[in-house]
């Protein structure tokens, strides 16, 4: 597959394609389900526009868990085919669709009492490696094993020996969600959809009750203009009811935003070669091994406040720390934390009172002709969302059009992955790195390391280290202004890469030489540039500060003290 660069000049090319042509389908959403319909449409054959308000995967998408798993809480309430369909798709993403980016992961599930337990969860777990194995897909993802109270202590140091009488093993996966987001936009304009970020729809084209396309505001330059599409796919997760509403129509169903918050603490604050999986009185917690960091999380709790900001307050903090100190031997405090980030659920509204009861089903329907509106769901699963999304559109267009072929259909960097792994040595001689860094790179990369690598044989100094955020070389940075999509500082350092959360200065200290590298990419004057620098340091203070609030009524409003560096109105 010939790779496509999301560059500053693609941008406009894609956003003058979609001004000048009738597309078979637009998707509005940059999140993983806008993507993962984007790449479904075009490869099926179909002329393909995404736009996207702010940057690829800046809301829920880049703020979940980062696992890519079946669900074991959903086998306790007996959702079997939700369980199972995640599994088939985590093992089709580790074997063929991005084994570059996601990888296996080992949990310990704690046992706390003798007997009855382990033979509950030991059944549980069985089953899920059972519905795995029946999936077609359980190649990649050792099974479960039962575990002593010292056998897995051995392998989680930190656990209190009174927190367990024993334990079981199993394993799941692990992926970046924004750079795994951004690949999928990447690798759907490599089949010849047209993306765009920072372009913003303020209204639906109608001829009669039929929607036919979209307003497009390029909220860089501020130009409105229209797109004509026969088919729009509503795909904006939390915001879908807000993107209804530019139909003049109540929709089929309502989704209910659930804030989930993680903390990210570095790796040597927890002693231990596993994550954990631990039973809470409301659901579950993570503690998820993250490269040198731990992420731990996450909360279930409703949200009403502003969609594209949520919040994390005190009380979030204290209810994950006093959680997880439950089982460590040395508490973790507030000292410790890294990195906060807070992602909102786009949860189907129910009848239920709590959020972590109201469904993580998808639902797709055609609100009114020419427009198909897909919501619910969870990360895992976003490519049979995508697929049932586009079906639906497919079922409004006069042509025929070929099935979904996506289940085959690689993501860039995953062709070849394999090879270049084993040639990390070679790499690493030839560009003077060392091999560990090759290895880092592979993961965020896959085989377009090449193209990564041909940027430090350009200019060696940028194979250096960022100053600040040493796990990243300057090269990181540059190529994601360049071929990544990555518009503005923000983007850069909280999503193709994670300084914001990885670092105790929240990405402070590399901010000005980060801005610096991208300017001459992004065509930056020194106004903007400063601007950019002045508004990154904002964020950090109002998240910072919205993290000392009580609840989060405050919280939000001292989040809202930073300004968009892309006014959204």
């Amino acid at each position: 597959m010939r790779s496509v660069a999301l560059s500053p000049a693609a941008r406009e090319a894609a956003l003058e394609a979609m001004e000048s042509t009738e597309l078979d389908v637009l998707v509005v959403g940059g999140g993983v389900v806008g993507g993962g319909s984007a790449l479904d449409a075009a490869t099926r054959g179909l002329t393909v526009g995404l736009v996207e308000a702010r940057d690829f995967a800046s809301g829920t998408s880049s703020r979940s868990s980062k696992l890519i798993h079946g669900g074991l809480r959903y086998l306790e309430m007996l959702d079997f085919r939700l369980v199972a369909e995640a599994l088939k798709e985590r093992g089709l993403l580790i074997d063929k669709l991005a084994p570059h980016l996601v990888r296996p992961v080992p949990f310990l599930y704690p046992l706390k009492h003798h007997v009855w337990e382990r033979f509950y969860a030991g059944a549980g777990v069985a089953l899920y490696d059972g519905l795995s194995m029946l999936s077609g897909r359980a190649r990649g993802v050792p099974l479960h094993k039962h575990l002593t109270r010292r056998g897995a202590r051995r392998i989680m140091p930190s656990l209190r020996k009174d927190a367990l009488v024993g334990a079981l093993q199993y394993y799941d996966a692990q992926v970046d969600d924004a750079r795994h987001t951004m690949f999928l936009a990447r690798t759907a304009a490599s089949y010849g959809a047209h993306i765009a970020s920072r372009a913003r729809v303020t209204g639906l084209l109608r001829e009669g009750e039929r929607v036919t396309g979209a307003e497009v505001q390029d909220l860089e330059s501020g130009r409105t203009f229209k797109v004509r599409a026969k088919q729009v796919v509503n795909a904006t997760g939390v915001w879908t009811d807000e993107t209804q509403a530019l139909a003049g129509e109540r929709g089929q169903f309502h989704v209910r935003a659930s804030k989930g918050i993680h903390l990210v603490v570095p790796r040597d604050r927890i002693r231990g070669d596993s994550g954990l999986i631990l039973r809470t009185e409301k659901s579950v917690l993570f503690v998820i091994p993250w490269g040198r960091h731990w992420i731990i999380g996450t909360t279930d709790t409703d949200w009403q406040l502003g969609l594209a900001h949520p919040a994390a307050s005190a009380a979030d903090i204290d209810y994950l720390l006093d959680h997880v100190n439950e089982v460590l031997e040395q508490p973790l405090t507030h000292a410790d934390v890294e990195g906060v980030y807070a992602g909102l659920r786009p949860l189907l509204s129910g009848e239920s009172e709590s959020t972590s009861k109201l469904s993580r089903e998808h639902a797709v329907a055609h609100t009114v002709p020419g427009l198909v509106v897909v919501a619910g769901g969870k990360y895992t699963t976003y490519r049979v969302m995508a697929k049932d999304a586009v079906d639906a559109a497919v079922h409004g267009l006069d042509a025929k059009v070929p099935a979904s072929v996506t289940e085959n259909v690689p993501l860039l960097g995953a062709e070849g992955f394999s090879a270049m792994k084993n040639a990390r040595y070679q790499l690493a001689a030839q560009y003077g790195l060392h091999v560990a860094r090759i290895e880092h790179l592979l993961g965020r990369y896959g085989s377009l390391i090449d193209e990564l690598l041909a940027l430090v044989a350009e200019d060696p100094t940028l194979g250096e280290p960022l100053t600040g955020a040493p796990d990243y070389l300057r090269a990181e940075v540059v190529y994601a202004a360049s071929h990544e999509g990555a518009r503005h500082l923000d983007d850069l350092l909280a999503r193709r890469t994670r300084i914001s959360i990885e670092t105790f200065d929240r990405g402070l200290g590399a901010c000005e030489e980060v801005a610096a590298l991208v300017a001459p990419v992004l065509g930056w004057s020194e106004a903007q540039l400063a601007r950019e620098v002045e508004h990154y340091r904002k964020r950090v203070e109002a998240e910072r500060e919205s993290q000392k609030m009580p609840d989060d009524e405050t919280a939000d409003s001292a989040r809202m003290g930073a300004p968009e560096v892309v006014p959204l109105v």
